[in-house]
């Protein structure tokens, strides 16, 4: 893509130093932004596997972030076997993780992020939260998202956007911001008309901002405008019924003009966006809005350890993403001249629970929180026969195991289920547990459903959600992956043109899906009308306390065609 480059000026791996401190990151310049995403609402440690598919497409081929395994720790100078080898690879997962231990967990990450603001210096250094904050655990859920405001206000977060946050009622998405002690941002969510007509609440009536679009930040005696782009497509790929009166969407030239008004108006040394587009739209992004410093990206869970440079009108934009999970925090430095950005330095730096002692306050809050639920939480259900993951543009192994519970228990031919990216990792021999399930399936829209869909169906559900994954232009990609199925096999050409890239359905069976012909089909997570069934949870929860060991007998991935020499993809049979 041109404009686009990933180079080592102004960046420095995460690796530590020579003396073995993971951690040890030198202060560079006046002002330091640190920058989590995606945590998904994990307050305590965990093992998440990153993915062996994420395929680019069209000028994105081959370049971050869709480099996997080997090929990206090629491209980061990453030393194969090392602990950030195992932060950012799928590579010998089981291995790794039980020599390295897990990673993320908010008490962790409080000391490593107390540790980076004191060596930065009083009044130096900025916490940003990219969103996905409140949703992806039990208690998140039941206390609907309120569990993390609080520990986000422990952890001191200055400005926030969000996607998830959004499947709360509106009103309780008010509720939990009003609590929230920092500032949350969102330039490009608006009021509807009817809702402006009617009086619906908002930062500025006037222009239809439900939120503030940016905030004033100062920042080792420099001026920090940091602008909110919370997630664009959340009506389309959530339930709209839960926040009817916002519309949202990537709003390029509101995003310009407001860029441009900041700097006139309020001259400030640096402009940065606090993104939840996803990092190939954050790229895209950068080319066409000029005037923004850099881009803090989050949704598609992409560790970059190295950034983005993409160059504009203004000069040039440094685009990052800091993975998920909390399993990483990413560091940006900047040194001031006289003219402005003189350089930076960008550091990725993974959040290992052994590296880091709890601190004692948050991890006290954390019990508080989890204490009363912790009887459920904590209930076992089956053995782990093999490793348990979610995370890739094709079906991973918690996937198929929420697939078969739904095929079993709802005597369904065919599963259906979302190819969210969110969702811990079990290893083999551990025990599934209510929380570990809680992980995989924790939405505001959880119900069931059976029925009866046709061959013709069911391919333009796969056909609409591979243009949204595979679309060359990132302004249509929504994000996500690919929806997971259970009981029926295809082939997917990524590369082919919208309509054509679903092709040869069949059952497990070998029998030919035929577009005329009915099956029983389950499914969860209706964005449209609430399903009639019980929650997901306790669908999968059944299966398992029935089964008692989690064994997957068949990973119903489709044979993938037209890939070759995709650094993308890695470990994956069956391709042509």
């Amino acid at each position: 893509m041109a404009g686009i480059a990933s180079g080592p000026a102004g960046c420095a791996v995460g690796q530590g130093s020579a003396n073995g401190d993971l951690y040890a990151v030198q202060p560079f310049g006046q002002a330091r932004l640190m920058h989590f995403t995606d945590c998904h609402a994990q307050l305590l440690p965990v093992y998440f596997r990153e993915p062996n598919v994420s395929i680019g497409i069209g000028d994105a081929r081959n370049r971050l972030p869709h480099l996997v395994g080997q090929a990206l720790l090629d491209y980061a100078s990453v030393a194969p076997g090392s602990q950030f080898a195992h932060a950012l690879s799928y590579l010998d997962f089981t291995d790794a993780a039980q020599r390295f231990g897990k990673v993320g967990g908010f008490a962790h990450l409080k000391t490593l992020i107390d540790r980076l603001r004191g060596e930065a210096g009083s009044g130096n250094s900025l916490l940003l939260d990219g969103g996905d904050t409140w949703q992806g655990s039990g208690t998140a859920y039941w206390t609907r998202g309120r569990d993390m405001v609080g520990a986000c206000n422990r952890l001191g977060v200055d400005v926030m956007t969000g996607h998830w946050e959004f499947t709360y009622q509106d009103s309780e998405v008010l509720e939990n911001i009003n609590a929230f002690e920092g500032d949350f941002v969102a330039q490009n969510v608006r009021l509807t008309d009817d809702a402006i007509f009617d009086g619906a609440p908002a930062f500025d009536e006037d222009t239809g901002h439900v939120f503030r679009p940016y905030t004033l930040k100062n920042i080792g005696g420099r001026t920090f405008a940091i602008i909110g782009q919370a997630f664009p497509y959340t009506p389309i790929a959530n339930p709209s019924r839960f926040i009817p009166d916002w519309t949202f969407g990537i709003r390029a030239a509101e995003l310009q003009a407001l860029v441009d008004e900041i700097r006139q108006r309020d001259r400030p040394d640096a402009v940065v966006l606090l993104s939840h587009n996803g990092m190939d739209v954050d790229t895209k992004l950068a080319g066409v809005v000029s005037g923004i410093d850099a881009i803090l990206g989050g949704h598609t869970h992409d560790g970059m350890p190295v950034p983005v440079i993409v160059a504009n009108a203004a000069g040039r934009t440094i685009v990052t993403n800091a993975g998920s999970n909390g399993k990483f925090l990413g560091v940006l430095d900047f040194d001031f001249g006289e003219s402005g950005i003189r350089d930076f330095r960008y550091r990725l730096l993974p959040v290992f629970a052994n590296e880091l002692p709890p601190d004692p306050d948050m991890s006290a809050y954390i019990d508080e929180v989890r204490g009363p639920w912790l009887d459920k939480l904590d209930e076992p259900l089956a053995v782990a026969d093999q490793l348990l993951y979610r995370r890739g543009n094709f079906n991973g192994s918690f996937d198929q195991l929420i697939c078969d519970a739904q095929r079993t228990i709802g005597n369904a031919q065919i599963a259906l289920s979302p190819g969210f990216r969110w969702g811990t990792s079990v290893l083999p021999g551990d025990m599934v547990t209510m929380e570990r399930v809680m992980d995989q399936t924790c939405i505001t829209y959880p119900e069931t459903y059976v029925r009866e869909m046709s061959g013709e169906d069911l391919k333009l559900i796969l056909e609409d959600v591979a243009d949204n994954l595979f679309n060359p232009d990132p302004f249509y990609q929504q994000g996500g992956d690919m929806v997971r199925t259970g009981g029926m096999n295809y082939v997917c050409e990524p590369l082919a043109a919208a309509g054509r890239r679903i092709s040869a359905m069949t059952l497990d069976d070998g029998a030919p899906i035929e577009a005329a012909k009915t099956y029983k089909v389950a499914g969860w997570a209706t964005v449209g009308s609430k399903a009639p069934g019980q929650p997901i949870w306790d669908v999968v929860a059944e299966y398992l306390r029935n089964t008692g060991v989690a064994r997957i007998e068949r990973l119903n991935t489709p044979r993938l065609k037209g890939l070759q020499n995709n650094q993308g993809l890695a470990d994956y049979a069956a391709q042509d």
